[in-house]
């Protein structure tokens, strides 16, 4: 069964989860051929390790708090705050709190 994604022109809702965060999966919202983005849902405590994206990425905090590592630096990322990563940038996150992030992926597919 096909995950259905946005189609262009549809609204999507990228609310904070609140009292729903914990029941709620990582979800793609959208995918094109160049172009990803989804939440990333992450329960206090739960890591994504050293990675990398094939194209730019950016990472919107929009509930919790994570620990972003790039660039040779640690970052603790809140709501409200958005960070850019050029194309391949390794990077890692570790949710302090109940987090989600909204990822937008510019992606250079070969």
């Amino acid at each position: 069964m096909a995950i259905p994604h946005a189609a262009s022109g549809e609204l999507i809702d990228v609310q904070p989860l609140g009292a729903d965060l914990r029941r709620t999966v990582s979800t793609t919202l959208i995918r094109a051929e160049h172009l990803e983005v989804f939440r990333f849902v992450l329960p206090t405590g739960k890591e994504a390790l050293d990675h990398r994206v094939s194209g730019a990425i950016t990472i919107q905090c929009l509930e919790g708090a994570v620990e972003l590592q790039a660039q040779g630096q640690t970052q603790v990322m809140r709501a409200g705050s958005l960070m850019y990563l050029a194309d391949a940038e390794p990077h890692a996150v570790k949710a302090l709190e109940d987090s989600s992030l909204l990822i937008t992926m510019l992606l250079r597919r070969v």
